[in-house]
């Protein structure tokens, strides 16, 4: 019987990490907090997607880095991962490498990067965001390109904070500073807002993690266990010489022949290996059995590591001499990527313990290596390792405050040889079982088929799009109110200066007022209308001087849109007054804010997250609220007019005055704050791209136009961030 051809492969999946240190080769697993797991993850779902053959090709994006600190290999352009997967780095942001908790004001920059990038390369089938930085970039791209969207959390601000606020020496301002937890929560807020599926990798994250958020959904939660590479982590199979990372350590034991305790994981306090150290050093039982091995990430000059990182590793070498563990404790200063897993298995045929004491543990990777070389666990009992012993039962889990219980638990596992080679036995087993690639990427693409088959097509998938609006190469869009309006004297300059820039200049205006509102203020001055009409706080789009309708965009933003159900939430709270019927619209309704009197802007939304509404809150000029679709708003209306219409973000001149242009003035675009602008947008000054006009009103737009030499060669002298 002859079988039907295969379906041909029809899956474009686009994942998304901008942080830390991400190669193909080699990656530099614990060179600091940013490089760790989630740079692991990423690589291998990668490569292990990119072998199906329902897959049509796999993109890893992350951020281009120029940086002699940290070498070449983070400025390629272009990766490959194998026959269907690669990395693509995009530049944003300062060219050097940065930490996560600083890429924050320039995620709107890589948005813009992105879609230039989609619109040259074609549109992703799904979008996969890891992690909040990505997850807040993911949603802005799935929201704008009506994609389907899947987010991973990896950590979660909300748990880390209240983890950081029981430590005796952390404030909450302090935090802020440091951490930005706030633009973080926001950002995990909107990511689960956005999300088809949310992935975790257990059950615990579902119940005790995401719960803390408004937008928990957990009917859109997977549990799906990452995967461990089977041809790296395996058991020894005979014995052989001892491999060159286990020669190293040797240097460090007077009795090198024992079995080793061995920790392996970044310097952080959460990793609380501290407490591994006094209890080694205060057990005479286990000096006598076994020698500790703690492997800590690589380091070249401790004085070079970041404070907490160093603060952790001298805090242990004072643990270590205090109970003069020298000769009995190993503590490399560096290590190469294939040396983990010969350390796990010649750990293994000294019949050595992997312990984990961390004070939370969202997942536990390397519990899972461990347990695939054949070498027993030890693990606290929080997160990942529950369900990791759960399904493997290969170790016993442990309080990891309570010294007592570590020392048994350790003592149990190095002192009876029978229950040994059981858990060795059955963690071998289990990670093959529960915690293959394999696996997990079979699991992951039936979600992700039954997501995408029941998905909409986008509206900018179409192809068949003209590639520009009519003779334009270039546009200037400004905000009505306060920005165009407010200088009669000076708008008439401005319209002067578009009559005579010639037919290539666009002129576009983005406001919150209603279309027959715009109409009538064009008309009681003489002024001719504009080439592109975004009204209503970006949720109607108009085109040419005969207001044609953008279709497909009002079709877009209509999903998820429930208005009655927002007036009948916000109409009853105290200090909000429903403006004026001809403030409303069909996709937008707006309020007066008495703040004496009413809850704080973050309250309402998180009144409205709790009710299942998704939507946009927008306050402007300390006392008008707007409420908008979940895909509408200027900042992805202007969006969509630069990808549908093939503009670059440099073809586009935006000016604004409040926090409702605050969107669509971050990214690529050439932004103009003019002079009378709200206190809202001062946080944007030191941002690139966007120029602080000292002239007010449309003063401001022509001093910007010249700063920009819009008109002629563009040039962008605030282009540079450093």
């Amino acid at each position: 019987m002859n079988r039907p051809d295969p379906a041909p492969p029809n899956l474009r999946i686009a994942l998304i990490s901008l942080h830390g240190l991400i190669r193909g080769h080699d990656p530099e697993l614990g060179r600091d907090a940013d490089t760790g797991g989630q740079i692991k993850y990423v690589l291998e779902l990668a490569r292990e997607l990119g072998t199906r053959d329902e897959v049509a090709g796999v993109e890893l994006i992350t951020r281009q880095i120029f940086d002699e600190r940290v070498g070449p290999d983070y400025a390629q352009v272009e990766e490959s991962l194998g026959p269907k997967a690669k990395i693509i780095r995009l530049p944003f942001g300062p060219k050097r490498y940065l930490r996560k908790e600083a890429l924050w004001p320039y995620l709107e920059i890589f948005v813009d990067q992105c879609l230039m990038h989609f619109r040259r390369t074609g549109m992703p089938s799904v979008i996969h965001g890891h992690y909040a930085d990505a997850g807040y970039a993911g949603s802005q791209l799935a929201r704008l390109l009506h994609t389907p969207y899947i987010f991973t959390g990896h950590s979660l601000g909300r748990v880390k904070r209240e983890r950081l606020l029981e430590q005796d020496d952390s404030d909450a301002k302090s935090l802020e500073q440091d951490y930005h937890f706030a633009t973080r929560n926001e950002a995990e807020e909107m990511a689960l807002e956005t999300a088809s599926m949310v992935i975790t990798s257990t059950t615990q994250e579902v119940q005790e993690q995401y719960e803390m958020y408004e937008h928990y959904q957990p009917d859109r939660m997977e549990v799906i266990p990452p995967g461990v590479d089977l041809s790296l982590f395996f058991p020894t199979e005979q014995e052989g010489p001892a491999p060159k990372i286990a020669c190293e350590l040797e240097a460090f034991f007077r009795e090198p022949e024992k079995p080793m305790i061995l920790a392996v994981a970044r310097p952080d306090e959460r990793k609380n290996f501290e407490t591994l150290v006094n209890v080694y050093g205060q057990s005479r039982e286990l000096r006598e059995l076994a020698n500790l091995v703690l492997v800590m990430g690589r380091r070249d000059d401790l004085r070079e590591l970041a404070s907490g990182q160093r603060r952790v590793i001298q805090n242990i070498l004072y643990q270590i001499d205090l109970h003069n563990l020298y000769g009995k404790c190993a503590y490399p200063k560096t290590h190469q990527p294939g040396d983990i897993p010969e350390l796990y298995r010649w750990a293994a045929r000294r019949r050595g313990v992997f312990v984990n004491p961390a004070l939370t543990e969202p997942f536990g990777l390397t519990l899972l290596e461990a347990a695939a070389s054949g070498l027993p666990i030890v693990a606290t009992h929080d997160g990942g390792p529950k369900d990791i012993i759960g399904n493997c039962q290969n170790g016993l889990l442990v309080d990891p405050t309570d010294t007592e219980a570590i020392e048994h638990a350790l003592l149990r596992t190095l002192t009876e040889p029978d229950q040994w080679d059981s858990w060795s036995q059955n963690g071998i087993v289990g990670v093959r079982e529960h915690y293959s690639w394999q696996t997990h990427a079979t699991r992951y693409l039936r979600d992700v088929q039954e997501i995408v088959t029941e998905a909409a097509t986008p509206i900018l998938a179409d192809r068949r799009i003209p590639r520009r609006l009519p003779e334009f190469d270039r546009m200037i869009i400004c905000d009505l109110d306060n920005t165009l309006d407010g200088d009669d004297e000076a708008l008439h300059e401005f319209v002067d200066m578009l009559q005579n820039a010639g037919r290539h200049v666009g002129f576009a205006i983005a406001t919150g007022r209603r279309l027959d509102d715009v109409l009538s203020w064009i008309d009681e001055r003489n002024l001719p209308r504009p080439d592109v009409l975004a009204a209503a706080v970006g949720t109607e789009l108009y085109y040419g001087k005969d207001l044609l309708p953008d279709a497909g965009w009002k079709r877009q933003i209509s999903a998820f849109w429930k208005p009655d159900e927002v007036r009948a939430l916000l109409d009853v709270l105290p200090g909000l007054t429903r403006q004026a019927d001809h403030e409303q619209t069909e996709f937008k309704v707006s309020y007066q804010v008495d703040r004496s009197v009413a809850p704080p802007i973050q309250r309402i939304k998180r009144l409205l997250r709790e009710a299942g509404l998704r939507v946009k809150v927008i306050f402007s000029l300390g006392m008008f609220l707007d409420i908008l679709p979940i895909r509408g708003g200027s900042d992805l209306s202007i969006r969509h007019l630069a990808y549908r219409w093939g503009f670059a973000p440099e073809q586009l001149l935006v000016a604004g005055d409040s926090g409702n242009d605050e969107g669509m003035l971050k990214g690529r675009t050439l932004g103009v704050v003019v002079g009378n602008y709200s206190p809202e947008l001062e946080k944007l000054r030191k941002l690139p791209r966007i120029y602080f006009a000292k002239g007010r009103h449309a003063r401001g737009i022509l001093e910007g136009v010249e700063y920009y030499n819009f008109l002629g060669h563009v040039r962008i002298p605030n282009d540079h961030v450093e």
